[in-house]
């Protein structure tokens, strides 16, 4: 069965960003998704979970594969034409290690941070 996603209204959907970068840090993995705000949809993501990246990365937790992951995930942005996103940093999430090497090569990549 299949979930539609949510439908809001349209003077709430104008305040929305609509491209979302949000990133998830395991033990073991890396993982960012960017989501489309307005229809509450998987845009793009990348992770050190995927059989095609396991065999480029040396361990799938560090700084590197992170790095990785945020360059993986900028090509894909591209080829889909979203040119820019905004960022949603948890609570206990800043702006260092691999949150950082996520956005910095997203950044290098080409893709604008709102």
């Amino acid at each position: 069965m299949v979930i539609p996603p949510p439908v809001r209204p349209p003077r709430i959907t104008q305040y929305l960003k609509p491209y979302v970068l949000r990133m998830h840090f395991t033990n073991k993995y890396v993982s960012a998704q960017v989501i489309h705000t307005p229809t509450a949809t998987v845009a793009s993501s990348a992770s050190s979970q995927e059989k095609a990246l396991r065999s480029s990365l040396e361990t799938k937790r560090d700084v590197a594969a992170a790095a990785k992951i945020g360059k993986i995930l900028a090509e894909r942005l591209l080829l889909k034409d979203i040119p820019a996103v905004s960022i949603h940093l948890k609570r206990e999430q800043k702006y260092h290690g691999k949150v950082k090497a996520v956005i910095d090569s997203l950044r290098d990549a080409g893709v604008k941070l709102l």
